[in-house]
């Protein structure tokens, strides 16, 4: 019997395979020829797991470690790595992957629901276990068995995190991963062997330690920046969670499912206010305290933060004067250009810094100032008529995305700034093993608020995430650490009401768009969570800059 080949495009070259050549062996053919290591494959715009067979004709693209589907299948395998070597060495201790710090994941070893600090000798042993399993190249198995049957394999377990989330899962089937006997669930994709994961490293951090990936060089574990301001914003928010009794999805989901949702949104709003009153009060027993900086990255709520702590300022004597350095903007023939040659808005050059030192300064020595307002329609400053001086009780709140950078306030005296960060921190996992993306959290906010009120389609919001990713990574998290304090700005049930309004915006996007695997992984890690209604979020909410509704007029 003639054996059937199937004719498959590579790098714009037609080649044929036997029918059910695996995509890990056609890999193997090219990873000489790439400067990072295939980790998946995009075949007829679907991406594929190495293990998988060629069945049919089509175009095959190589995804490697330097690609984020790519990186995060990397680092999901890393984790089922070290679940599966700390399952061999110490069967009795629960090891939970908590936050996402950099280019690591924080970890801890618990007991009965007690922290168990790792000492060095323990750790090591971890990572001499995982590299252990890395040298032998063990298989990591996929099953693909029913929703039914898995979830009796994790109770048998006692993994009832993975219990809770399967039970509100409506596709009657999951995939499983197993290594060295030691089964796991996970989000996403995974390598097909522990061969593929030679770099990691194991750094003791907190109550627990730093699990560390490459970043940029994709063969090279990054260098861990001790991040103590994030961790303990990260640390508080999930402390409240577990106090609240939701620590995962599945507990959100068994909140909701039992009618206690709205109680719920009630106490986390009253708690968001509470967290920006205490900061009102910093800001207002310090009467030096002139400028007020707050800088985030995207889709972090800003806009709103800045009017509810302005509220909040005003009950505390204050007079705040609401800044946006946007209106400090070069002149557009004055503009940097980007290494493409398009205007670089999101540049510290991109702002007149001298002329808004010379403003603030002024301000300061009790001048009056007529500040500029940005024409974005014609390129050019504006000025308004009014003029602005500083009383006594006045207080300027300056909104952007540099407002952190000593760079663009480098004539004001530090005692005259209270600088703050604001992000959308999520404090939820999706189980003991899988954490919760904040990136994923402000992209789904995003992709809403565009929508709404920029007719931006979800497709152009995705096509554009990478870029605006960047533009944070250099401008935004390197000053995150200077602010005077963080605020977390993630709402424990947002993406239970941001789901009704993404996956109409995702479902949108056609099966042949280059947007497509990534509006499909949404879609999946949206199928999580069971939906909540928006019309019940206070008009004051965070979460109304993003679905409409404010009060705030955002």
């Amino acid at each position: 019997m003639k054996q059937q080949m199937c004719k498959i495009t590579i790098q714009g070259t037609e080649r044929e395979y036997p029918r059910e050549t695996t995509f890990q062996q056609i890999a193997d053919e090219y990873q000489s020829q790439m400067e990072n290591d295939i980790v998946l494959v995009k075949f007829q715009q679907d991406l594929r797991e190495l293990h998988q067979s060629v069945l049919r004709d089509g175009e095959l693209e190589f995804i490697t470690t330097a690609e984020k589907p790519g990186r995060d299948t990397y680092r999901r395998s890393v984790t089922l790595l070290m679940e599966a070597a700390a399952w061999k060495l110490y069967p009795n201790l629960e090891l939970l992957v908590q936050h996402s710090i950099g280019q690591g994941y924080y970890c801890e070893f618990r007991h009965a629901d007690a922290i168990c600090v790792p000492d060095q000798k323990m750790l090591q042993a971890l990572k001499e276990k995982m590299q252990a399993f890395v040298e032998a190249d063990l298989p990591i198995v996929k099953y693909n068995m029913s929703t039914q049957d898995a979830s009796a394999r994790f109770r048998q377990m006692g993994r009832m995190d993975k219990v809770r989330l399967m039970r509100y899962r409506r596709s009657s089937r999951v995939n499983v991963y197993e290594l060295q006997e030691f089964p796991d669930y996970y989000y996403g994709y995974m390598v097909p062997g522990t061969g593929y994961l030679k770099y990691f490293d194991l750094i003791p951090y907190q109550n627990g330690f730093m699990l560390m990936f490459p970043g940029k060089e994709t063969r090279k574990v990054a260098d861990f920046e001790v991040t103590d301001k994030l961790f303990n914003t990260l640390n508080d928010s999930a402390q409240w969670g577990i106090d609240m009794g939701i620590r995962t999805v599945g507990e959100l989901n068994d909140v909701i499912a039992a009618g206690r949702i709205q109680d719920m949104i009630l106490v986390q709003e009253s708690y968001m206010e509470q967290k920006i009153g205490d900061i009102a009060e910093t800001i207002a027993a310090d009467r030096r305290k002139k400028f007020v900086l707050i800088a985030g990255p995207s889709s972090s709520g800003k806009t709103t933060f800045s009017h509810r702590l302005s509220i909040q300022m005003t009950a505390h004597g204050l007079k705040p004067h609401p800044i946006s350095l946007d209106d400090f903007y070069c002149n557009r023939e004055e503009t940097p250009l980007d290494e493409n040659g398009e205007y670089d808005f999101e540049c510290l050059e991109a702002l007149d810094i001298p002329l808004f030192n010379q403003c603030m300064t002024d301000l300061l020595a009790g001048k009056e100032v007529i500040l500029p307002v940005f024409n974005f329609k014609t390129g050019h400053r504006e000025y308004r008529q009014k003029p602005l001086k500083l009383g006594a009780e006045d207080v300027l709140v300056i909104e952007g995305i540099h407002g952190l950078n000593e760079k663009l306030s480098y004539e004001l005296p530090k005692e005259n700034k209270y600088k703050i960060y604001i992000s959308a921190l999520t404090q939820l996992n999706i189980d003991d093993h899988n954490n919760l993306s904040t990136a994923d959290g402000r992209l789904i906010r995003r992709m809403v608020r565009d929508a709404r009120t920029r007719n931006t389609s979800a497709r152009e919001t995705l096509a554009r995430w990478n870029s605006v990713r960047r533009g944070e990574e250099k401008n935004i998290f390197p000053f995150q650490e200077e602010a005077d304090v963080m605020f977390n700005s993630a709402l424990i049930y947002e993406l239970s009401v941001l789901k009704l309004y993404a996956e109409p915006l995702l479902f949108s996007i056609d099966a042949d768009c280059p947007e497509y695997p990534e509006a499909k992984r949404l879609l999946k890690f949206l199928d999580y969570f069971l939906p909540v209604p928006g019309e019940n979020i206070g008009h004051n909410s965070i979460l109304r800059e993003f679905i409409g509704g404010s009060c705030f007029h955002v």
